[in-house]
C-alpha cells in the first residue's frame, strides 16, 4: 500500500515552456493594428483619386463642332468690274458678303480678273489642284428682280458660257426642279448629265441681282467624289 502513493506526482498541466508560446501568440495578436495601419491609404491619395472620378463623371463629352470641318466656308461679295479689287487680305468681305458657298479642304482658289468678271459675271472660283476640270464657281447678272421661267434661265446661262453650251449639248439627260429655302426664296435647280461630263447648277435671285453657282466635274470624277460635290451644291445661299 505504501508503494502506491510514493510515485511522483503528475506534472502540472501549464509548463514554463507553453507559456511561452501563449505570451507570443499573444503578442501577434496585438500588434494587428499596426498592421492594418500601415496598409492604410493617405487622406490625400484617396481625396485625389475622389476628385479624379468625379470629373470623369461630369465631363462632358467632345463636342462635334470642334472637330475640323472638311469644307471652307467661302463669302462672295459680288462686287462689280469698277469696283472690284482682286482677293485676299480684305477683312470686310464677311461682313459685306451677299452670297456663301462651302469649298472642299485643299481646293485653290482661281482669281478672277476684271476683264472676266466684266464679260459673264463671274465672281468666283474654285477647283481641284488634282484635277483642275472638277470646280466650282460662281457667276451673278446685275438688274434682274425675279427669275424668268427655268427653261429661258438656262439658255441665257448658256450664252455667257462656253463650256455649259457644251455640257448641256452633249447631255444625255437635263432635269430642273424648283425649291424654296427655309425664308422661301426660290432656287432652280439643274442637273446635267452627260458621257462626258456631269453638272450641278443652283440658280436664284436676290439683292436685284441674278446668282448663280455651279458645280463641274468629268463623270470619272463625279461617280468618285459625288457626295462631297452634291454637298458643295447644296451650301449654296444668298445673304439677303
Amino acid at each position: 500500500m505504501a508503494t502506491i502513493f510514493s510515485s511522483p506526482p503528475p506534472p502540472p498541466i501549464f509548463s514554463s515552456s507553453s507559456s511561452s508560446t501563449t505570451t507570443t501568440t499573444t503578442t501577434t495578436t496585438i500588434s494587428k493594428p499596426y498592421l492594418s495601419f500601415k496598409h492604410q491609404q493617405p487622406l490625400a491619395t484617396t481625396l485625389t483619386a475622389a476628385a479624379a472620378i468625379a470629373t470623369i463623371l461630369t465631363a462632358s463629352p467632345p463636342s462635334l463642332a470642334a472637330e475640323s470641318s472638311p469644307y471652307n466656308i467661302y463669302y462672295g461679295t459680288a462686287a462689280s468690274a469698277a469696283n472690284y479689287g482682286g482677293y485676299g487680305g480684305n477683312s470686310n468681305k464677311k461682313d459685306s458678303a451677299e452670297y456663301i458657298y462651302e469649298v472642299p479642304e485643299g481646293w485653290k482658289e482661281r482669281l478672277i480678273s476684271k476683264v472676266e468678271k466684266g464679260t459673264n459675271g463671274t465672281d468666283s472660283e474654285f477647283y481641284n489642284p488634282k484635277k483642275k476640270t472638277e470646280r466650282e464657281y460662281l457667276t451673278f447678272l446685275s438688274g434682274f428682280r425675279q427669275l424668268a421661267p427655268k427653261d429661258a434661265v438656262l439658255n441665257n446661262l448658256a450664252l455667257s458660257d462656253v463650256n455649259l453650251q457644251d455640257i448641256i449639248s452633249n447631255a444625255d439627260n437635263v432635269s430642273t426642279e424648283e425649291v424654296k429655302d427655309e425664308k422661301g426664296q426660290v432656287y432652280y435647280v439643274y442637273e446635267i448629265d452627260g458621257v462626258a461630263f456631269h453638272s450641278l447648277i443652283s440658280v436664284t435671285c436676290a439683292n436685284n441681282k441674278l446668282y448663280a453657282h455651279f458645280v463641274n466635274a468629268p463623270t470619272p470624277e463625279w461617280n468618285r467624289d459625288k457626295d462631297v460635290l452634291t454637298h458643295v451644291h447644296k451650301s449654296f445661299k444668298t445673304i439677303v
